[in-house]
């Protein structure tokens, strides 16, 4: 199981996360922008809001919207430190 650390706002739909793990990984969560919880997500300036949730260890939004920390591991590609 995965826990986010801290989440900074790239670019587009791009987030670097630190994992428990010690890893960061950059994730593009475009492609999974589908739904109505995500649609808001589709406005960049929403998108830019994304914070980190300590009590369940990821991503979220204002809205509601989140995604597991263990899918965005997944997807997500290392980033040398």
């Amino acid at each position: 199981m995965y826990f986010i650390r801290s989440v900074k706002y790239i670019k587009e739909y791009q987030l670097l996360l630190s994992f428990n793990t010690g890893e960061k990984k950059l994730v593009d969560v475009k492609p999974y922008l589908g739904g109505e919880i995500f649609a808001p997500l589709k406005n960049l300036k929403y998108f830019k809001k994304a914070t980190l949730n300590k009590d369940i260890d990821t991503v979220v939004w204002d809205n509601g919207a989140d995604f597991s920390p263990d899918f965005l591991y997944k997807i997500g590609k290392v980033v040398k430190k």
